[in-house]
């Protein structure tokens, strides 16, 4: 049991049910980032939390304490909108303690805990401001405050950096794991950014059509997606994906596809399991993380399955740190991850170095992934 359960909870209006069974514990301290595209459900689930949508059937529970029918005051969470909700007509340190002022708090310890937030946050500066004369990272560092000024058992953020400009969101994604690792609160986390997901959290529930698709731990949702929707969303740029046909051979298991010149080539499969094996002359789909396509001398050296292929380039894109090369197997384009000072150049036949240890098998038909 954890500190805040979702238990087989549902969402409908009317007869359209728009959540399905969801089933997630949160333990005391996680950071869990609720990720999926537009309409997924997420910020529905988000809301059932708050209090702010009345769930349909399950249960969910806050420190053991059943919240279905509670008054969203009554659940002491705390949470940061996408929007803000500042009131324009009071100061910052208005904001920040209005809550509080609410609830009956004396103004002494009203004083004391927002000295502490507008510090920890750094905008003792601040207080004085209305929030028109405010940036937008300043608006949300104040909206941050305004809910940790409560000392909450849960936060909830809903897409709250989705109004920022590049720079400043992953300026603000950092204050946010800073304060994290510092506070060691509960947080739930609404966003469609799998970059934010991947960085910020403990866990991930990736949500897609009113389902939780996958949870577990951003390294599990990066290397062993459960499916192809998951696959696909995580990562930029996101998993290749090859048709190959399986051929066995004794114990050993191959993945058989062309290069851009026709030209047959098989892939070992490292560890392959039973169930894999069953495949056996069948086409799957095989999907392969660009960073593990890549040039020879880049190559994860620990790795024990290195397979060297040779093809065409196609494109080569820099990117600072990095070239994204573009390659085709089985006339499928397939990006590969090369280092910055790559010579490999459009037109070329050069060696690419593929890492079947990070390579994941799907079924085409299920999309589920072969186990």
């Amino acid at each position: 049991m954890g500190f805040l359960d979702i238990d087989n909870a549902t969402k409908s209006y009317g007869a359209v049910e728009v959540l399905h069974k969801v089933d997630i514990s949160v333990e005391e301290g996680e950071f869990l980032v609720l990720v999926g595209p537009s309409g997924c459900g997420k910020s529905t689930l988000l809301n059932m939390i708050a209090g702010l949508e009345e769930i349909t059937s399950g249960e969910i529970r806050i420190k053991d304490a059943v919240m279905n029918g509670v008054h969203p005051s009554k659940r002491n969470i705390a949470m940061v909108f996408q929007s803000y909700a500042l009131y324009p007509n009071m100061s910052v340190g208005q904001n920040i303690t209005f809550g509080l002022e609410m609830h009956g708090t004396p103004k002494d310890d009203r004083e004391k805990a927002l000295a502490d937030v507008s510090k920890l946050l750094q905008i003792e500066q601040l207080l004085d401001r209305k929030p028109g004369q405010l940036s937008g990272g300043q608006r949300q560092r104040v909206a941050m405050g305004r809910a940790l000024v409560r000392n909450p058992d849960v936060f909830l953020f809903d897409e709250p950096l989705s109004n920022l400009d590049a720079k400043l969101r992953v300026d603000m994604r950092t204050e946010i794991k800073k304060l994290h690792q510092k506070l060691g609160t509960t947080i739930v986390y609404v966003t469609h950014d799998q970059i934010e997901a991947l960085t910020l959290s403990t866990r991930i529930a990736v949500m897609n059509g009113g389902y939780v698709q996958q949870l577990g731990t951003p390294k599990e949702i990066y290397d062993n997606p459960a499916n192809l929707f998951v696959a696909t969303f995580m990562g930029s740029p996101s998993m290749n994906l090859l048709d190959v046909k399986v051929r066995a051979n004794g114990n050993a298991i191959f993945a058989d596809t062309t290069n851009g010149a026709g030209e047959k080539v098989s892939l070992t499969f490292t560890n392959p399991s039973e169930t894999l094996k069953s495949y056996d002359g069948t086409t799957i789909t095989l999907g392969i993380r660009p960073e593990a396509i890549t040039d020879p001398e880049g190559a994860d050296h620990r790795s024990t399955h290195v397979e060297k292929v040779e093809n065409t380039v196609t494109v080569t894109e820099p990117a600072g740190s990095d070239t994204f090369v573009t390659t085709t197997f089985g006339g499928k384009d397939c990006i590969a991850r090369m280092r910055a000072d790559t010579e490999a150049k459009a037109g070329q036949r050069v060696p690419f170095a593929i890492n079947m240890e990070k390579a994941v098998a799907f079924d085409p038909k299920s999309e589920a992934r072969i186990g």
